[in-house]
């Protein structure tokens, strides 16, 4: 299974204004609209992380290659990825009329961690911080994004540095957090592995069973991710009337 791990970044929208709070703006107002300036990604167990953007490879090009990753992946990970990055992508991929890419199964990390956990923020930083697995890289804030714009090459040092950083900490997470991952595709339809858990591993352990309303199931313990997987046979059924 070809897990890939996915972090975009983009240009704010650019425009005219008269005032600073509570503002309304039109379409007429707007000068520049958002786009996608760069994107880190990493295979998942492969060392190196790869990153493209627009001040090095032109947008196009950048664009292009994402196209190209995303249809080589089985699995896409990302941290709030479906609400942003793939929507950004899918403008973008649109727009060079590259249609859409093959299919491939999400697994957006903010999600879990908004339905399974109560941390004190649902922020990637805090997270990680709280998993014990790093934390994003430190920056000048929006001026970075300014001098990005403006083709500052420190500025762009500094972007793919944050931007590959948090591919890092996204797929960190992620190893940790396979356990209660409730869409977490079935590593085993692409290993041909027919009995294993859901993250790929024959390490179960017998632990007790998993009752229906009217089937009794051998329950296990997945020793490397902590997931609780049944087998899929009953052992015992009652019958319907």
């Amino acid at each position: 299974m070809k897990i890939l791990t996915l972090d975009i970044e983009t240009s704010p929208h650019a425009g005219f204004f008269f005032g600073l709070f509570n503002q309304n703006f039109s379409l007429q107002q707007i000068e520049e609209w958002t786009r996608v300036i760069c994107f880190a990604a990493k295979w998942y167990h492969e060392p190196d992380v790869l990153f493209y953007s627009d001040f090095h490879d032109g947008h196009d090009t950048m664009v292009k290659k994402a196209f190209e990753l995303i249809e080589e992946a089985d699995v896409l990970v990302t941290y709030n990825g479906d609400g942003f990055d793939l929507k950004h992508f899918n403008r973008e991929f649109q727009a060079l009329d590259l249609g859409e890419p093959a299919p491939y199964q999400s697994v957006d990390l903010w999600k879990v961690n908004k339905a399974k956990f109560k941390f004190g923020s649902t922020k990637l930083d805090h997270l990680a911080q709280q998993l014990g697995i790093g934390q994003k890289v430190k920056h000048a804030g929006f001026q970075l994004w300014i001098d990005c714009l403006n083709g500052d090459i420190n500025a762009w040092t500094k972007m793919r540095e944050y931007n590959k950083e948090d591919v890092v900490i996204t797929e960190k997470a992620f190893t940790k957090l396979k356990g209660w991952i409730p869409n977490l595709p079935h590593a085993g339809l692409y290993n041909e592995v027919e009995f294993s858990c859901r993250c790929g591993s024959t390490n179960l352990e017998k632990r007790g069973f998993h009752y229906t309303q009217i089937g009794k199931y051998q329950r296990y313990k997945c020793n490397d991710c902590g997931r609780w997987p049944k087998s899929s046979k009953a052992e015992f059924r009652v019958e319907v009337n």
